[in-house]
C-alpha cells in the first residue's frame, strides 16, 4: 500500500558503478523505483548497535593473556597440566555472547 506524502527532501549518495547497478536491478526486481526500494530496504533492515562494549573487551583479553600465560607455564613443565575444558568452554561463551550482542551471530 503506497502512502500519498509529500517528498520534499534529497539524500546524496556515493556509490560506486557497480553498486548503483546492484541497487538498480534489485529495484528493477521488486517492480519499484530507486526511492521506494532504498526506503522499503532501510525500514526492513535492523541495526545493532552495541552501547559500551569496550570494558567487556578489555577483560576479555585480559582473560586471554591469563590463560595464555597458563599454557605456556603448563608446556613448560612449571606446572603439571589441569584439564582447561571448562575455561574454555565459559570463555568461548562470553565470546558468543560478544557476537550476539553487536549482531554478528
Amino acid at each position: 500500500m503506497k502512502e500519498n506524502r509529500k517528498r520534499d527532501k534529497t539524500l546524496t549518495v556515493r556509490l560506486t558503478e557497480s553498486e548503483k547497478a546492484l541497487i538498480e536491478k534489485k529495484a528493477k526486481r521488486a517492480n519499484m523505483n530507486l526511492t521506494e526500494y532504498i526506503i522499503a530496504v532501510s525500514n526492513k533492515s535492523k541495526i545493532n548497535v552495541a552501547e559500551d562494549t569496550k570494558p567487556l573487551l578489555v577483560e576479555l583479553k585480559r582473560i586471554g593473556n591469563n590463560i595464555n600465560q597458563i599454557a605456556m607455564k603448563i608446556n613448560s613443565g612449571a606446572v603439571s597440566s589441569y584439564n582447561f575444558t571448562e575455561v574454555i568452554n565459559m570463555q568461548r561463551k562470553i565470546y558468543e555472547q560478544m557476537l550476539e550482542l553487536v549482531g554478528k551471530n
